[in-house]
């Protein structure tokens, strides 16, 4: 079988795949694209091997095999983000000090929202080595007129608790990569982040599509070391891990703000299992 329009199929592959598309949402999107340059078996084999330990993107390309409709899909993630969007805006005061990690698609696009509806808050960001999503994300906020504090991501506590004469945060947002039963899976950092909030009695909402959940386990993902070190001396002996994902349990989250609105995470379970029966 043959792969129709096979340089953007393939392009579109390779970026999803090198992580040059970022956040879940968006990865899902350009797979749904890139399918329907050429809706074939051989490309949803492709494409479901691309990023395996990606719910969202598994959901949707299921959905697709199921020929549900590629416009639903698409109408989805607009109402999702809209609903999302109005939970967000109500659960912030003025004058918030929103801390947030990577690059999350829904946790941009609320926070620019609140913005453009009147909300008065900054934001604290990490860098997000060693793919620096942490820009993707200032770059996006401060071109909505929002105050963003970037720190590196060693210093995630002194964003948070607001030492060494910062701001203390008084939330964190993060998004997610997978919803599963016991706890989320994020960028790594966001287990120390939630650990750390915890300790500085900072409440952890995790924003996401509801449809990121899982009722399987996922794997983590371990990515390539030359993202950390391209150049590493040849015979150095040295070693690199480079873990992406990393497993946040559900006891550090306050709530979860998904379409279905801002839920303790045990009812947002019962609910998302109930949707996907």
């Amino acid at each position: 079988m043959v792969i129709k329009n096979k340089r953007k199929f393939m392009k579109v592959a390779n970026d999803i795949k090198e992580i040059k598309i970022q956040g879940a949402r968006n990865i899902a999107g350009w797979a749904l694209y890139a399918y329907l340059l050429s809706p074939t078996k051989e490309a949803m084999k492709i494409l479901k091997s691309l990023r395996p330990t990606e719910p969202m993107l598994m959901n949707v390309l299921n959905k697709l095999e199921k020929g549900e409709d590629h416009k639903k899909i698409l109408n989805h993630f607009f109402e999702a983000q809209k609903k999302i969007n109005k939970f967000v805006f109500d659960l912030m005061e003025d004058e918030e000090v929103i801390f947030t990690h990577c690059h999350s698609t829904n946790v941009v696009k609320s926070l620019k929202y609140a913005k453009k509806k009147g909300k008065k808050f900054e934001v604290h960001n990490t860098e997000t080595r060693p793919l620096f999503q942490g820009r993707k994300t200032a770059r996006e906020l401060k071109k909505a007129g929002i105050k963003v504090t970037m720190f590196v991501d060693s210093a995630l506590g002194v964003a948070i608790s607001g030492s060494q004469g910062n701001k203390k945060a008084t939330k964190v947002f993060l998004g997610a990569d997978a919803l599963l039963k016991k706890g989320v899976i994020n960028k790594i950092g966001s287990e120390v982040i939630a650990q750390v909030a915890r300790e500085e009695g900072v409440p952890v909402y995790i924003i996401a599509d509801s449809w990121k959940f899982s009722p399987k386990e996922i794997k983590l993902e371990q990515r390539d070391f030359d993202e950390v070190w391209k150049n590493i001396p040849q015979k150095s002996h040295i070693k690199i891990k480079n873990p992406a994902f990393e497993f946040v349990h559900k006891k550090y989250i306050k709530g979860v703000i998904t379409e279905y609105g801002v839920l303790p995470y045990k009812k947002f379970i019962k609910k998302a299992r109930k949707e996907n029966q």
